[in-house]
Parts: structure tokens; sequence; C-alpha cells
């Protein structure tokens, strides 16, 4: 898979992506991440990338046309619609969820719009494929935006985590799809609070049985809205 990342801050990426499981993904080459860097396509000899909004207004957005060439130089006129999608990052998106990110893997190439300043012009809505957001609050950039959803996706990607280990994480959990289950480790006491005795009967159904029970639980008293969906 490659995801593309349409950023002004590429150098932002550095630190996030060059550990843990997006790292070795990238190591192993199950994903290929392609920063492209919005002011290359910027005009003139200052490579201008935004102006005043029409109407007048607080803030600067970014210019239709400098986002239209950066897009037409990411996107792999080789690939259909179904194997390559354009998203751009923005208040008005559908909200992010382990769905989205689910279908993302299942791409040959994603590629994601990190919005800046007041917002970008409203014509580059007409060739992307959809619009992003992670939550009912503010950010500066899409970058943050970007990178939780790039880390949501790769380790949704066939064989980067070990079998079974993704299926069984929080909003995919049987039979709801609702929050995982409580784990615990050594000791088995601390402070006088004790591993629940079931986990460590070595009775693999029951453990099953009381893992499915507890998701449930947690499930209705903290995200009810889950057990609904499912």
């Amino acid at each position: 898979m490659k995801i593309s990342i349409l950023t002004l801050f590429p150098e932002m990426f550095k630190g996030p992506f060059e550990h843990s499981i997006v790292k070795r993904a990238q190591d192993k080459n199950f994903v290929k991440i392609n920063f492209v860097n919005i002011r290359d396509f910027g005009i003139g000899r200052h490579k201008v990338v935004d102006d005043r909004p029409f109407g007048g207004g607080t803030g600067m957005v970014l210019k239709v046309d400098v986002l239209h060439k950066a897009l037409q130089k990411t996107i792999d006129k080789k690939l259909n619609s179904s194997e390559q999608k354009v998203f751009l990052l923005g208040a008005h998106g559908k909200k992010f969820d382990w769905n989205m990110a689910s279908n993302f893997s299942k791409l040959k190439h994603l590629i994601i719009v990190c919005g800046h300043y007041e917002g970008v012009d409203e014509r580059i809505k007409n060739f992307i494929d959809g619009e992003i957001s992670i939550g009912d609050f503010i950010v500066t950039g899409g970058e943050i935006p970007a990178m939780l959803i790039t880390d949501a996706t790769i380790r949704l990607l066939s064989g980067v985590l070990k079998e079974g280990a993704a299926i069984s994480e929080s909003f995919f959990s049987p039979p709801t799809g609702g929050l995982e289950y409580p784990h615990y480790t050594q000791p088995r006491e601390f402070n006088k609070l004790k591993v629940p005795s079931i986990l460590l009967s070595g009775n693999h159904k029951e453990i099953e049985e009381w893992r499915l029970d507890q998701s449930v639980k947690i499930t209705s008293k903290l995200r009810p809205d889950l057990l609904k969906k499912g």
C-alpha cells in the first residue's frame, strides 16, 4: 500500500513515523509513505500557496490551483477509483472511525490532503473523494489528524500486527464492535488489588466468555452508542 500526504509541513511527520509499528511496517515494505510538499507547487518566485478570502474575513485560504496541481502530480493514473482515494482533512468531513480505517487499508493508494490556515478553497472538493474529520474540535492544521489516520490504517494492513491482534481491539471486539475487555499482568496483587481469578484459571473457554461479558458491560457504561450500532 502507498499513502501520500499533501502538507505544508512534511518535517512534522519525521518523529512519529520513525518509530514503533509505522516504522516497522515501512521497513518490511507493507506500506510506502510519500510526503508531497504543497509549497513546491506554489505560484511565482515566492511559491505562494494561499490568498485572502473573497468577501473579506480573517485568515488566509489555500489556493485551489495550487492544491489541484499537487493532486495531479500525486494521483497514480494507472489506478482506478476503487483502488485509489483522495480525502481532505476538515471540519465538514465524516468522522473518522475503525470502519473507515479498515476500508482505507484495502486501497492500493490513499491520498490525504492536510488543510491549513483558515481553510481551503471550496472548489478543491470537486477533485476529491471526500472529507474527513477526527472530532468536533479545531486543530491548527491537518498534519496531526493525518498522523492519526495513517497509524490507524497501517496497523490494519495484513501482516503488520500478529495474526488476530487487530480484531481483538476496541471497536472491533465481537459481537458488537464495542470497547475491548480489561487487561492485567504481573504482579498478581498490587496495593490489595487482585487480578480476576478467572484469568488465572487456565480455562480458555471461560476466559473468552468473561472477556466478552466485560466488553459488553464496559461498552454499555462508557459508549452505549456503539451497542446500538451493533
